[in-house]
């Protein structure tokens, strides 16, 4: 394969341990395989420079991002402005390589007149002005609040340069239409988000444990934890883990008051995949129905039986293979019902129809490749 592209990164993507940086290691992987060089743009936010990218990139550079309050004395979002450098936009120009800017947190150049023709594909991860504001909406802390507000405006008044880029992926259909009426000239495309699972690895049988999974630093994922402990697990007379990054003390403490709950804080990549293929339940609920729902994908090819809210699954196809549930009562019932119900052959040979080749890695890279040179 005959190609090399620039990905530009809002973070350093390893370890891949949570949605974002998941998909774009994944894809890294994926387009690796598949023949593409990748130089590699990373901004430095929290995470260590990553040896292992060097084996999936030809090269791999790394930025500084500029934060601080003067960062944020600025009309374009603080999540953008401080991921820019003169030294990206000099390796950029240094060659006529198509760009791929992963995340709108990564677009500070995409519509910079020195790439005006250069091919650029931009990544959708998240209708961002609608998570910024489901953030503010959950936050308590004053302060937290009104910069999550004003973010979600200056997202939404940045989005429109996403009409710069020659080709959008969007992760849902949900965002796939969305993008599409919003920017009716643009090529948009549903590519699903890339996950690591080469096959359907989940086991017949059963276990005594029910699981939540996800970024619990991040509010969407603590609001949805502290809903299932309150509303679903606390009802249970069976044993519920919930394991996820830096959980928040008051997540912790509405753990401990039900005996049956358990929060795994900060688990490897490795133990969050084993708990994902021993629970009988993957319980997934979210409150936003745009975004990566990666947990669903990996729930589906590595889990047993999956319960979901209706937002979980929206612009994914994924229904017929979930059990969904939009009120706690209905939660309740799939959980006590399905507890008693082992995971068979028959389902898994389900999941295989539905998710393979669609949702495989390698597919969505060979078809991205297709997408970008046509």
């Amino acid at each position: 394969m005959n190609m090399t592209l620039h990905v530009v990164s809002l973070n350093i993507p390893w370890p891949a341990n949570y949605g974002g940086v998941i998909d774009i290691y994944y894809k890294l992987k994926a387009l690796h395989a598949c023949g593409v060089k990748i130089i590699l743009h990373c901004f430095e936010y929290g995470r260590p420079h990553a040896a292992a990218l060097e084996e999936v990139c030809e090269k791999v550079y790394y930025y500084r991002r500029h934060t601080g309050l003067r960062t944020n004395i600025t009309y374009l979002p603080y999540n953008v402005y401080s991921r820019k450098d003169p030294a990206l936009i000099a390796r950029l120009l240094e060659n006529d390589h198509p760009v791929l800017f992963e995340g709108l947190h990564s677009c500070y150049y995409l519509n910079d007149r020195r790439l005006k023709d250069r091919f650029k594909i931009f990544r959708e991860c998240n209708i961002e002005h609608d998570y910024y504001r489901e953030i503010a909406l959950a936050e308590n802390h004053l302060l937290r609040k009104w910069f999550h507000y004003i973010e979600a405006i200056r997202f939404k008044w940045f989005q429109k340069n996403v009409a710069y880029a020659d080709l959008t992926i969007a992760v849902s259909m949900t965002d796939t239409e969305y993008l599409r009426r919003t920017f009716p000239r643009s090529r948009v495309e549903f590519i699903p988000c890339f996950h690591g699972n080469e096959r359907i690895t989940a086991s017949p049988g059963a276990s005594d444990f029910l699981l939540y999974h996800g970024n619990l630093s991040v509010k969407e994922n603590e609001k949805a934890a502290l809903y299932l402990i309150k509303k679903v697990f606390g009802q249970l007379p069976f044993r519920c883990i919930i394991a996820g990054m830096m959980p928040s003390e008051a997540l912790l403490n509405a753990a401990r008051s039900c005996p049956n709950i358990r929060v795994e804080a900060n688990p490897s990549v490795d133990r969050i995949h084993e708990l994902i293929r021993e629970a009988q339940i993957n319980v997934l609920v979210t409150f936003q129905d745009t975004g990566l729902k990666l947990k669903l994908l990996n729930s589906l090819f590595a889990g047993r039986h999956t319960v979901v809210n209706s937002l979980m699954l929206a612009g994914s196809g994924l229904d017929c293979l979930c059990h969904v549930g939009d009120t706690p009562g209905q939660l309740l019932a799939h959980c006590k019902n399905l507890m008693n119900v082992p995971f068979d052959a028959g389902s898994i040979e389900e999941r295989i129809r539905l998710l393979l080749p669609a949702f495989s890695d390698e597919h969505q890279a060979r078809r991205l490749i297709r997408l970008i040179r046509t």
